[in-house]
């Protein structure tokens, strides 16, 4: 990376060789990190990077300098949890949901169905297929508000089972991506203020996931001894 810089890179859309091009939203994380230039850094959850990349990417030219701010808060957002993906995938599906073409709310409504069902699988929560499994508030009021799609996704569903790996690698990506494109071609009128409401929303879901988990493992303290 080159250190000579005499500003700092210009948000603009896809892949940049270099910091005097611009950067990405995820390449400007890198810079910030000290990490090598690149758009997929070490310092920040694959499927967090990715909503990042496609937000950034989505953005109109008028509105990306607003998201700025929010580069600093996901460096060292990275963990092996799949939590975290499946917190991703909610908060991106429960926000898209409402909003999107009819089209697209069946595919959306299973990705909801499906990342309640791998929360409560890891949170030790018996459950069989995963249009049973109790649903937040959020993915409630999403899905009330789509009732045709939520009942077919739950048809659907009754016979799916979905594996965490199949999660990971397929089913939360493919909520991410369409979230994004589903809110993009929305008529709504600032679809840019959702996308970035969006992704300051699943920065908020990993940091407090990570913080929970950051306090769970610290040891007790020792009460000093009496003499």
């Amino acid at each position: 990376m080159d250190n000579q810089l005499d500003h700092m890179p210009v948000l603009s859309r896809g892949r940049h060789r270099n910091p005097k091009r611009g950067a990405c939203f995820m390449e400007l994380a890198s810079y910030l990190a000290g990490e090598r230039w690149s758009d997929h850094p070490a310092c920040t959850h694959p499927l967090l990077a990715a909503l990042a990349r496609l937000v950034n990417d989505n953005t109109s030219d008028a509105n990306r300098a607003r998201l700025v701010g929010l580069v600093p808060s996901i460096i060292d957002l990275n963990a092996d949890d799949l939590r975290m993906d499946a917190r991703i995938a909610l908060r991106c599906a429960t926000t898209a949901l409402p909003v999107s073409a009819a089209e697209r709310q069946l595919a959306l409504a299973v990705s909801v169905l499906a990342a309640e069902e791998m929360l409560a699988r890891l949170d030790g929560v018996p459950s069989g297929r995963f249009s049973t499994v109790p649903l937040s508030k959020e993915s409630q009021r999403a899905m009330a508000l789509v009732p045709h799609a939520a009942e077919q996704a739950r048809r659907f569903s009754r016979a799916a089972r979905i594996t965490e790996k199949g999660f990971r690698r397929y089913a939360a990506p493919n909520a991410v991506q369409l979230s994004v494109v589903g809110i993009v071609q929305a008529c709504i009128p600032d679809p840019d203020t959702l996308l970035r409401d969006l992704l300051t929303g699943a920065i908020a879901d990993c940091t407090a996931l990570i913080r929970s988990a950051d306090t769970q493992a610290a040891p007790e303290p020792i009460a000093p001894a009496r003499i």
